[in-house]
C-alpha cells in the first residue's frame, strides 16, 4: 500500500506525536498536566445537553438533514446582529459547517487550482497549509512576528507573488499567536484584497474568549468585507460543543456558493438534535459567554503568575484558550516541549509546529483549572531549576 504524493507531503501530526509522548510518560507512573490541545474542558450549557437529549429521542431525527436548517440559518444571522452588528441574508451569506475545520479543509479544494498561491499566517494553525498542500496550491507564508504585533505586512509581499495569489488567510484573535486586529488593520486587508482579486478568509473560532475590555471585532463589520471575503466561525470554543462538530462560514455568497457545491458532494448534513442545540445556543442569554471569557482570564493570570514566580515572564494574552510564550534562551522548541514532558510530566505545544516563525516559542492551552494551572508553573519553575542551559 502506498499513500498518494500528496499524503506522503505530510508527516505525523504534532498532537499525535505528542500523545504518544504523553502515553509513555504516564505508562512510567507520571501524573501529566496537558496543556497542548485547545479542546474545551468546560462543559456546554444546560440548555444545550437538554435540546440535544430531547431531540435525540425523537425518532424522526435520524435521517439526513443535507444542509442547515432554516432555524440554524436564522440563528447565525441572529447571533452576528447581536454580537457583532453585522446584518446576514441568512439565506445566501450563512454555510453551515462540521466544525469550521471542515470548511478551512474543503476550502482551498473548492477554490484553488494547482499552481495557485495562497498567502499563510506563519505561524499559523495547521490546517491552513494542509488544506493547500492538498489541493495542490503553493504556500507564501507571512512572517507574524513580535516586532510587528504578529500583523502580516502586506506591503512587504512581492509584486511577483501578490500576482499569483488567489487566496489570504488571517485570524483575529489568532491561535496559536494570541494577538488581536483593529479595524485599521482589517480595512488595510479589505484594499489590497480589492486591488489584487484575492479571496480574505478569516478564521474567527475565538471570537468569544476576548479578554481585558478589548473589542470583539468581526471582520465582516468593516465595509467591503463580504465583497472580498469570508469568516468562519464555530460552536467548539463558543460553547464548548467541540465534540459536535458544528460550525459555519458567513461572508461573500459566491464563495460560500462554491464551498457548498463541494460539500454537498461530502457529506450529508449535521445530525439534526445537534443543529436544534446549536440553534437554541446561538440564540441564548448571553451572558454565560461573557462569564466563560471571564473564567479563562483568570486560568490566563493564574498560569502566567505562576510562571513569573518561576522566572519565565511571559506577557498577558489579550484573547483565545492559549499562552504564546517565547521559550528560554539556549532552548529549541521541540526539545524544550518534550523535555517539559520527561521531567515536568507538562504537555505543551513546540512553536515550531505552527510554522518556521513559531521557533523559539510554545502554545500552552488554559484546557485546565486554576490551581492546576499554577501545579504546573510550579512544576516548569522545577525543570528550569535544574536546567538551565
Amino acid at each position: 500500500m502506498l499513500p498518494s504524493e500528496k499524503v506522503r507531503k505530510f508527516k505525523t501530526g504534532i498532537f499525535t506525536e505528542l500523545s504518544g509522548r504523553k502515553q509513555e510518560a504516564m505508562k512510567r507512573g507520571v501524573d501529566v498536566i496537558d496543556l497542548s490541545v485547545g479542546s474545551p474542558d468546560l462543559p456546554p450549557p444546560d440548555f444545550v445537553m437538554d435540546t440535544l437529549v430531547k431531540y435525540a429521542q425523537d425518532i424522526n431525527s435520524y435521517g439526513y438533514t443535507l444542509t442547515g436548517t432554516p432555524e440554524f440559518q436564522e440563528a447565525v444571522r441572529y447571533f452576528y446582529q447581536a454580537r457583532y452588528g453585522v446584518e446576514l441574508d441568512e439565506e445566501k451569506e450563512v454555510l453551515q459547517l462540521m466544525g469550521s475545520q471542515d470548511g478551512l479543509a474543503h476550502l482551498a479544494m473548492a477554490m484553488i487550482n494547482p499552481g495557485d498561491y495562497v498567502l499563510v499566517p506563519d505561524p499559523g494553525y495547521p490546517i491552513y497549509e494542509a488544506s493547500v498542500k492538498l489541493a495542490g496550491g503553493i504556500i507564501h507564508p507571512m512572517p507574524l512576528t513580535a516586532e510587528n504585533e504578529f500583523l502580516p505586512q502586506l506591503n512587504e509581499i512581492s509584486e511577483e507573488i501578490v500576482k499569483k495569489a488567489k487566496m489570504m488567510i488571517i485570524s483575529y484573535p489568532g491561535n496559536p499567536v494570541t494577538a488581536l486586529a483593529d479595524e485599521s488593520f482589517f480595512a488595510e486587508v479589505i484594499a489590497f484584497a480589492k486591488k489584487n482579486d484575492i479571496l480574505v478568509v478569516h478564521d474567527f473560532a475565538y471570537s468569544e474568549l476576548i479578554f481585558d475590555d478589548h473589542p470583539q471585532i468581526s471582520f465582516m463589520s468593516i465595509p467591503g468585507a463580504r465583497e472580498v471575503g469570508i469568516e468562519f466561525n464555530s460552536l467548539s470554543k463558543t460553547f464548548n460543543m467541540a465534540g459536535c462538530r458544528i460550525g459555519y462560514v458567513v461572508g461573500n455568497s459566491d464563495a460560500l456558493n462554491i464551498l457548498g457545491t463541494l460539500k454537498s458532494h461530502i457529506d450529508y448534513g449535521v445530525f439534526y438534535p445537534i443543529q436544534k442545540a446549536a440553534a437554541k445556543a446561538l440564540t441564548s442569554n448571553f451572558s454565560l459567554l461573557s462569564d466563560q471569557a471571564r473564567e479563562y482570564e483568570r486560568r490566563r493570570d493564574a498560569l502566567i503568575a505562576g510562571l513569573a514566580k518561576a522566572g519565565w515572564h511571559v506577557p498577558k494574552t489579550s484573547a483565545t484558550m492559549f499562552i504564546w510564550a517565547r521559550i528560554p534562551a539556549g532552548w529549541k522548541s521541540r526539545d524544550f516541549a518534550y523535555a517539559l514532558i520527561e521531567k515536568a510530566g507538562v504537555t505543551v505545544v513546540p512553536g515550531d509546529a505552527f510554522g518556521k516563525q513559531g521557533e523559539g516559542y510554545v502554545r500552552m492551552a488554559l484546557v485546565q483549572p486554576p490551581e492546576r494551572l499554577k501545579e504546573a508553573a510550579e512544576r516548569i519553575g522545577l525543570f528550569l531549576e535544574k536546567n538551565r542551559l
